[in-house]
Parts: C-alpha cells; sequence; structure tokens
C-alpha cells in the first residue's frame, strides 16, 4: 500500500499521553465508529495480522510515548509505534523557538509541502525529523506561556 504521512493538532489535556489518548479516541471515531470490525481502539490493536500488515495510516498505528528525542532504529521492534519529541535544537531549527505556536507548526507542514520534489538535503523538512516508518514526533505548542495544543507528525506503512 506504501507510506502515508499523517499529522495533527490536538488539545493539549496536560500530559502528552492524555493528549494522544484523546487524539486516539477522536481518530478511531472517525475512522471506525460506524464499522462494526472494531469496537474500540483496543480490540483493532488486537488484530495483530492487520496491525502488522497494514495498519491504519493514522495516528492509530502509534501505541505509546517515549520521552527521549533520540533517533529510533529499526533494529529495536520496542521502537516502532512510538511518538518523540522534537529535539530543542531541532524545535529552534524549524520554528525559532522552543516554544512553537500551532500557527507556527501549521507554517513548518507548508514548508514541507512547498518543499517537496527538491533534492535531498537542499531542504531540512520536519516530515524529516521521524526518523523511521511506524513513528511520530511531538510538539507542544504555545499560546503565549501556556501549553495549549499538540502537534504530531509521522509515517505509517511502508
Amino acid at each position: 500500500m506504501g507510506a502515508s504521512g499523517w499529522k495533527y493538532v490536538t488539545p493539549f489535556e496536560g500530559t502528552v499521553e492524555e493528549s494522544l489518548e484523546a487524539l486516539h479516541a477522536q481518530v478511531f471515531q472517525e475512522l471506525y465508529g460506524d464499522h462494526e470490525t472494531y469496537r474500540d481502539l483496543a480490540d483493532l490493536w488486537q488484530d495483530a495480522e492487520f496491525m502488522g500488515e497494514e495498519g491504519t495510516h493514522s495516528i492509530l498505528d502509534i501505541d505509546s510515548v517515549v520521552h527521549t528525542s533520540e533517533a529510533p532504529s529499526d533494529h529495536r521492534i520496542e521502537d516502532y509505534g512510538t511518538l518523540r519529541p522534537l529535539a530543542p535544537q531541532r524545535l529552534a531549527l524549524h520554528f525559532g523557538t522552543d516554544r512553537p505556536t500551532p500557527g507556527q507548526f501549521e507554517e513548518a507542514l507548508g514548508r514541507d509541502r512547498a518543499a517537496v520534489g527538491l533534492p535531498a538535503g537542499r531542504a531540512e523538512r520536519l516530515f524529516d525529523e521521524c526518523g523511521m516508518r511506524w513513528t511520530g514526533r511531538y510538539v507542544v505548542l504555545y499560546t503565549g506561556d501556556t501549553p495549549t495544543h499538540l502537534g504530531v507528525f509521522g509515517f505509517s506503512g511502508d
């Protein structure tokens, strides 16, 4: 089926884990709410054949948050399905600040779209930060000094 990039901006719910849980509930409802195949997210995740072979090509392919910005490795099975923070120096590169706003996050994604087709190394794209398929990155987004949203992006599929 190929790889699919996905991105979300969701309200910050106090922690990254709580924000991811709320986003999971929303996206599950959007994708599977009217289907009889899966009763809930746990039921979806128990379908090892579907999740291992195809996946949802959405945030539902990510089941855990890790709090290291270290790049994931395809040699560590535990790195698959993880969501990691964008490293502080990479925040500065992409946003010019350690407290980006939701608007700055959307602008960075817009630059990614504008850079499609440029030779490798010509453009630093936000999506390039993921490091490998079946993983994602997150950025806490601010309004003033208050964390108000979570920007999430990644790739699923092969």
